[in-house]
């Protein structure tokens, strides 16, 4: 009895949900971090610099989605 391996629909929903909200998490926190930083140190430069690098990162995190079709290491 052969066994399918491709995912079901419902899972890949949740896969691809699951990743646009991480890079979403990815974009935002440094921003948020940098923030609480800032009020902490009395700085003003570390919520934008946050901001600057979450959306270098998170914009990286989607080209390599893209490019890899959203396929995860080890995935044929």
């Amino acid at each position: 009895m052969a066994h399918d391996r491709s995912p079901s629909p419902t899972g890949e929903a949740f896969a691809w949900a699951a990743r646009l909200i991480a890079v979403g998490l990815v974009m935002f926190l440094p921003a948020v971090g940098g923030r609480w930083l800032d009020a902490r140190a009395g700085t003003a430069w570390l919520g934008p610099a946050g901001l600057v690098l979450g959306f270098v990162a998170g914009l990286a995190w989607l080209v390599r989605i893209a490019r890899d079709g959203g396929r995860r290491r080890g995935d044929p």
